[in-house]
């Protein structure tokens, strides 16, 4: 339903369709969100890695 559906001016989406599509959004969001958030953590803790491997490469200690 939601993929067939194109807002356009000569006719108006019921409530049951701006929901569903209301809906389909928050959910795109979400995953979204979540693969950024899970992306950033990965970099962040390739960094810490990175930083603790130099340390004890270079005998830094703080």
């Amino acid at each position: 339903m939601l993929r067939s559906y194109r807002l356009n001016s000569a006719e108006e989406p019921t409530d049951e369709m701006l929901e569903a599509i209301m809906l389909a959004v928050q959910k795109s969001a979400c995953q979204s969100t979540l693969k950024a958030k899970a992306e950033l953590d990965k970099r962040f803790n390739a960094a810490k890695a990175e930083i603790a491997r130099r340390k004890a490469t270079h005998g830094m200690g703080l």
